[in-house]
């Protein structure tokens, strides 16, 4: 790989902002990104999207300088209550989000990074998303997408997001499966890796055991697996669940693990910070 497909060279000469959201303004959203924006070993260009009274009252209880960029979209109550929901902060976590997007599908931004929202919050204005990156998907045309979580040592991506465990099984189908597959081998192409190592975890004990606690391996993932394969995708498992994410740790056997619900996924990347 040249320097000049080198995906950490090319954004360090893209002089375009990073977006900030804000987050829910009765949570810790405000003081992280004034911390964020103050660190000064983030040699990075930060467009704020949140309020601008807000983050200057909340700028002079930590004794932190203002961003030098801030889009105010709101300009919400100094008596707001912190630490609790309350609908105008959920409508206010949604507009800045949405205004964020909107900057990064004109171009205008190279990226986003989104502080917590509270969901109830989010519901109880109105906006019906389970989370972020539903609702990121529906601004950008309804396009599938997938949830990465990752961290120096493990990246994971998952074939349902926010659904009920019960919900979430039934997502465990060949087409889910090889799309999240498919998805997943994009993405890490896309970021510079020629051939990703992509790990597919079972969904029951074992994996499975050959069908003794449940045909979800045999009827529906592991030909997902072998569509990938067909395509030129380095796909494999299935592998039982409760091995596969330390094989992966440290990025030793396999770039990428594709766990089949969300606690499967993210309870070892979190685990590992």
């Amino acid at each position: 790989m040249t320097a000049a497909s080198d995906p950490l060279v090319t954004v360090a000469r893209d002089a375009r902002p990073i977006a900030i959201t804000l987050g829910d303004p009765c949570g810790i959203g405000p003081e992280i990104v004034l911390k964020a924006c103050a660190d000064r070993s983030v040699a990075l260009p930060l467009r704020v999207v949140g309020d601008t009274g807000l983050l200057a009252r909340e700028a002079a209880r930590l004794g932190l300088p203002m961003p030098e960029r801030v889009d105010s979209i709101t300009e919400l109550p100094a008596d707001l209550p912190v630490g609790r929901i309350d609908q105008r902060a959920g409508d206010a976590a949604w507009r800045y989000i949405v205004h964020a997007a909107r900057m990064a599908l004109r171009g205008e931004v190279r990226a986003i990074v989104t502080a917590p929202i509270a969901k109830e919050a989010l519901h109880a204005a109105g906006h019906r998303f389970p989370g972020h990156t539903e609702l990121l998907a529906e601004l950008a045309g309804g396009v599938d997408v997938r949830m990465m979580l990752a961290n120096p040592e493990l990246r994971t991506v998952l074939v349902s997001i926010h659904l009920p465990l019960r919900e979430a099984l039934d997502r465990v189908t060949r087409e889910n499966v090889l799309q999240t597959i498919v998805i997943a081998d994009t993405a890490l192409r896309r970021a510079g890796m020629g051939r990703p190592r992509i790990a597919v975890a079972g969904l029951n004990p074992h994996a499975g055991e050959a069908g003794l606690f449940g045909r979800e391996e045999i009827d529906a993932i592991a030909p997902a697996i072998a569509d990938a394969r067909a395509r030129g995708i380095e796909a494999s498992g299935p592998f039982p669940p409760d091995t596969v994410f330390m094989r992966a740790r440290g990025l030793r056997e396999f770039d990428v693990v594709i766990a089949m619900y969300h606690d499967q996924g993210l309870i070892p990347v979190k685990y590992l910070g």
